[in-house]
């Protein structure tokens, strides 16, 4: 049997949905035919996203998540199984960014990166695969992390951090879930200007020198891998880490 690309009629739960990736990803997901579930704490960008896609006959569902707070995610994720549809797919992709040197990072700013960055997510996952298992159809995790979690960076060691953990937490899910049928992997970008990662212009040029293929990503260059990590095209695929970054993290040192 040959599986494609096809996601048309699943529920695809997206986190951080209200501007950059998240939007993008939603935006993605619907005009593949699913039906998609934008969460995020700004509850007037995600309803507008929500009604763009119904709007060219989509199906979405906005719904206020803050994945630091667990009663909004467990508050959430029931209006999602009672008003739209079980979630066959979620792409764990809130985060945030905080870019300092290592010296001036303090406790606030590391429990900020790891409360949302990683226990968030792990709790988003963790109430999300509880629910798949129990509908014993399986379904698919997309942890999205960074390419800074492969390989540092300046100015960057607490979110790199997290980011680090966001890989190693996918494998360890991985392994644990795979019995239920569950699928998670992680999706590593590499610099793709969005709300969450602005530079002035000179370190932009800076940047994308040091880029292979000589220019910064967009987001339509996840959409592949966002499409097979959704997909049954990824079925044989658990605990994997797809890298999209143009060459950046394997360039030379």
């Amino acid at each position: 049997m040959s599986y494609t690309l096809d996601i048309k009629d699943r529920c695809v739960l997206i986190t951080g949905a209200s501007s950059g990736l998240g939007a993008h990803f939603a935006n993605l997901a619907a005009n593949a035919g699913a039906q998609v579930v934008l969460a995020a704490r700004r509850q007037e960008r995600i309803e507008q996203h929500r009604d763009n896609i119904r709007q060219r006959g989509g199906k979405a569902l906005a719904v206020v998540m803050d994945v630091c707070d667990e009663t909004s995610i467990t508050d959430a994720l029931l209006k999602v199984d009672s008003d739209f549809a079980p979630v066959d797919v979620l792409v764990n992709n809130a985060g945030i960014s905080i870019t300092k040197t290592f010296l001036d990072t303090k406790d606030e700013d590391w429990r900020k990166l790891i409360d949302t960055n990683l226990i968030g997510l792990a709790t988003v996952a963790r109430h999300t695969a509880t629910a798949m298992k129990a509908r014993g159809q399986g379904g698919s995790i997309i942890n999205v992390g960074s390419i800074l979690g492969a390989r540092p960076g300046n100015m960057a060691a607490a979110y790199a951090t997290t980011k680090a953990g966001v890989i190693h937490l996918s494998r360890g899910m991985a392994v644990e879930l795979a019995r239920y049928g569950i699928r998670v992997n992680s999706l590593l970008p590499g610099f793709i200007p969005t709300e969450l990662t602005e530079m002035d212009e000179h370190a932009l040029q800076r940047l994308q020198k040091q880029i292979p293929q000589r220019r910064l990503g967009t987001p339509e260059d996840l959409d592949g891998a966002f499409m097979l990590l959704a997909s049954d095209a990824s079925r044989y695929m658990t605990g994997s880490s797809i890298t999209v970054d143009g060459g950046h993290a394997s360039n030379s040192l």
